[in-house]
């Protein structure tokens, strides 16, 4: 069924309120993380301290991190070099391509990496569908960019159904 591609493994308010000890236990090596409205605002362009620290945080536990971003190149280079976090732009999610290729550079299994993301039909639904146990956040800022105004609305309804089937019971601020 398609809405249970869409259903996270976790839904957390924000990349903050991951357990990070629970994680290592849980044996995970890797995260592959959104960018926009995920670690920071869509239009953002660097990370906050907070942001820093939640990334050293993971780095000191033996977690590595990619970011995995359908934006352009300059935008995810501007964000992760500074960082030196790895990057991968123009994903194209949900497509298995992105993700693939992160594992592999990481050198990580699926059952060893978590994906964390703030939409459905990317971040989810590209995660769920090779197997890796999946992360919603709640979406960092309120205001979006083009094409995920549009996903946003096709979230909404799927929210719903997931709701309406009793797939879910935590609330969104959607």
């Amino acid at each position: 069924m398609f809405l249970e591609k869409l259903m996270p493994d976790q839904y957390v308010e924000s990349i903050h309120h991951i357990d990070i000890d629970q994680l290592r236990e849980k044996k995970i090596k890797a995260v592959i993380t959104d960018l926009d409205n995920t670690l920071v605002e869509w239009d953002r362009p660097y990370a906050t301290p907070e942001v820093e620290q939640w990334l050293k945080r993971l780095r000191d536990e033996g977690i590595q991190v990619t970011v995995v971003s359908n934006n352009n190149r300059e935008r995810v280079d501007k964000f992760c070099t500074p960082l030196g976090v790895r990057f991968i732009s123009a994903a194209r999610k949900p497509t298995n391509r992105a993700f693939m290729q992160a594992i592999a550079e990481m050198n990580v299994k699926i059952q060893e990496t978590v994906v964390i993301g703030d939409q459905l039909f990317t971040d989810v639904l590209g995660g769920n569908r090779l197997g890796f146990h999946t992360i919603l956040v709640v979406p960092v800022a309120q205001t979006d960019g083009f094409w995920t105004r549009f996903n946003r609305r096709m979230e909404r309804m799927a929210l719903y159904w997931m709701r309406r089937k009793g797939m879910i019971s935590w609330k969104t601020k959607a």
